[in-house]
């Protein structure tokens, strides 16, 4: 297990508990490593500044009783922003209707890169249609995907916006 996966598995039952969803842990740098921790409320309002001290603060402390690294780190919290990765597979459920460019690990049809519109999940399948036609991707072998910043996600997010903190 590599530590990005073990840090993930470390904080993520107590960021649960919390309220909060666990989107994405990162780990930058060579000289002075950076753990990057994005997170979402479970309830669906937006990631406050509030919202991302309280999750700085108890994966700080987790961190520090675990010690899972051994150098000296930065730690960074934040919210997925509007143009957020799309790493579990409830996501791809949540935003369909909206546009994403999804990277597949091994290429499907000769292909690696699709961009299009989410149309949901069909078990463990995410369907996107691109250029008029309906492509199902295997979740399991998707490298990394994320929504595209159009002025439809702009517009949505901008009206349902709803921010604590």
């Amino acid at each position: 297990m590599d530590l990005t996966e073990r840090i993930s598995r470390m904080i993520e039952p107590s960021m649960t508990d919390m309220g909060y969803d666990l989107v994405r842990v990162t780990i930058n740098g060579k000289r002075q490593l950076t753990v990057q921790i994005m997170a979402d409320p479970s309830d669906g309002r937006d990631m406050g500044i509030d919202d991302c001290a309280k999750v700085s603060r108890m994966v700080s402390a987790l961190l520090d009783v675990e010690d899972p690294i051994k150098e000296a780190y930065s730690l960074e919290v934040s919210s997925p922003g509007v143009d957020r990765p799309l790493t579990r597979i409830k996501d791809f459920d949540q935003w369909s209707g909206f546009e994403a460019r999804v990277e597949m690990a091994e290429p499907i049809a000769g292909r690696r890169r699709f961009s299009g519109r989410l149309r949901g999940t069909d078990g463990d399948v995410v369907k996107i249609d691109v250029e008029d036609e309906q492509v199902a991707l295997p979740f399991a072998g998707i490298a990394k995907a994320k929504l595209l910043l159009t002025d439809e996600l702009i517009a949505w997010t901008t009206k349902n916006r709803q921010v604590e903190g």
